[in-house]
């Protein structure tokens, strides 16, 4: 139990650390900055450190498991911050992705 505890941290500390990328660099882009810009190299390397916690995820869960639980963190927080920050709109597709999403984390953990 403690390894899928310590496998998930890590996959969240990954998710944020990309969400931040990715907050940055949507910045970037409405903005029309440059690549070469403070923000798209920040996005960039903000991706780049992400690369080591998300070798520490694999190491205490299976694969499947990190990839779902980054992608469910990634997408809810995502869509949050699409809707708050950016006046992005939600349809009923994004809902359904959600619940799929949420779904597939239940059916991968594995407590054994």
């Amino acid at each position: 139990m403690l390894n899928i505890t310590i496998g998930y941290g890590f996959c969240l500390l990954t998710a944020m650390i990309v969400i931040a990328g990715d907050y940055i660099l949507k910045v970037a882009a409405d903005g029309d900055m440059a690549l070469n810009s403070r923000h798209v190299i920040a996005g960039g390397a903000l991706y780049a450190s992400s690369a080591i916690l998300w070798y520490f995820s694999m190491r205490y869960v299976t694969l499947a498991q990190a990839g779902v639980a980054f992608s469910m963190i990634t997408l809810l927080a995502l869509c949050v911050i699409g809707a708050a920050m950016f006046g992005e709109r939600f349809q009923a597709r994004e809902f359904a992705g959600i619940a799929c999403a949420l779904a597939a984390m239940v059916l991968l953990i594995r407590v054994a």
